[in-house]
């Protein structure tokens, strides 16, 4: 039996016999777990970095969706890379009234009724601004709508929404956008492998059978963006599979027991295994990928606007683009 492990974490605990029962597999799969073949470190909490690497690049930064854990991970880290963080961000309740303290900045909580006259106030003040959003799925198309209005650019880390309809929203208003439904550097790149091995070799997985378990925290309530795009990679290697066939896994207790989520990240973590199986049974495959903490998405949030200020500067003529720039671009933190 073959088996490629690939994870991006060091906080993979759970044993192969768990892993296979997560697959409803009886027999045992590898003589040890998968995690001694291939590791790629992610920090487990945000690093504290003193600058960002690119001493010409200052521009303000506004994140929406402060008052969540993902778009706090993001304030700190712009707050550490030396970026100007703009007070404001926004909620979905109509008057939250209160504030965020995030380092020295104290950041103004508005309610969605004045998002617009509050953003367009905001590019008046900051015309170099940068719009990050970390809100909810339902909010994706009418926040972008509302930046291509305004014009302001912005970086879409939020997964979820009608993402044609997103695309085309911004191509309509040709503002500079970076969308991406994985902002982790190092996860993109292995994305960006499995892209080009479906590329390079169309069929080469025909007719094995693929099982997909991708285990977040319970605030999470879309499936994972990730996860669709390793199994359209896999589609197209020939791989029959329904995404609708995704084990999620939601439920703490599961997590800590059979996947082997830390304690200490059952509110924030991303583990996902994707297991192919030949149709006789003798040679099956895994791929893996653990995150705990957010660090690595937050991080790769910041490298991400400081990519689109650079190609705003610049006039770029493309306006659209997704983390694999980012990525070939090179020079990050």
């Amino acid at each position: 039996m073959t088996s490629l492990g690939l994870n991006t974490t060091l906080f993979s605990r759970g044993n192969t016999k768990q892993r296979c029962s997560l697959f409803g597999k009886s027999r045992s799969c590898h003589p040890k777990p998968i995690d001694s073949i291939f590791r790629a470190s992610a920090a487990p909490s945000l690093v504290k970095a003193p600058s960002t690497g690119h001493p010409d690049v200052s521009f303000p930064i506004l994140v929406n969706g402060c008052t969540g854990r993902m778009g706090r991970a993001v304030a700190d880290a712009a707050v550490c890379a030396g970026l100007q963080l703009v007070p404001v961000t926004f909620s979905n309740s109509e008057k939250p009234n209160r504030t965020l303290q995030v380092g020295n900045v104290e950041i103004m909580i508005h309610g969605p009724s004045e998002r617009e006259n509050v953003l367009s106030s905001i590019y008046n003040e900051y015309p170099n601004v940068i719009v990050v959003d970390y809100t909810v799925p339902n909010a994706v198309n009418g926040n972008a709508e509302l930046y291509c209005k305004l014009g302001v650019p912005f970086v879409m880390g939020t997964t979820g929404g009608d993402r044609e309809l997103l695309y085309k929203t911004v191509r309509d208003a040709n503002v500079y956008a970076v969308i991406s439904p994985q902002m982790g550097k190092q996860v993109v790149a292995f994305l960006a492998a499995m892209e080009l091995m479906a590329e390079q070799f169309p069929g080469a997985f025909s007719g094995y059978s693929l099982q997909v378990m991708e285990s977040h925290q319970a605030g999470k309530r879309d499936t994972s963006g990730t996860a669709k795009a390793v199994i359209s990679c896999f589609q197209k290697l020939g791989v029959s599979f329904d995404v609708n066939k995704i084990k999620m896994i939601r439920d703490p207790k599961k997590q800590l027991e059979m996947v082997g989520v830390p304690e200490e990240h059952l509110e924030g973590h991303a583990f996902h295994m994707y297991h192919l199986t030949s149709p006789d049974d003798t040679v099956s495959f895994e791929f893996q990928h653990n995150v705990c903490g957010r660090s690595i998405y937050a991080e790769g949030t910041i490298d991400a606007a400081i990519f689109l200020s650079k190609k705003i500067k610049s006039k770029a003529d493309k306006r659209i683009f997704d983390m694999v720039d980012v990525l070939r671009e090179g020079n990050m933190r």
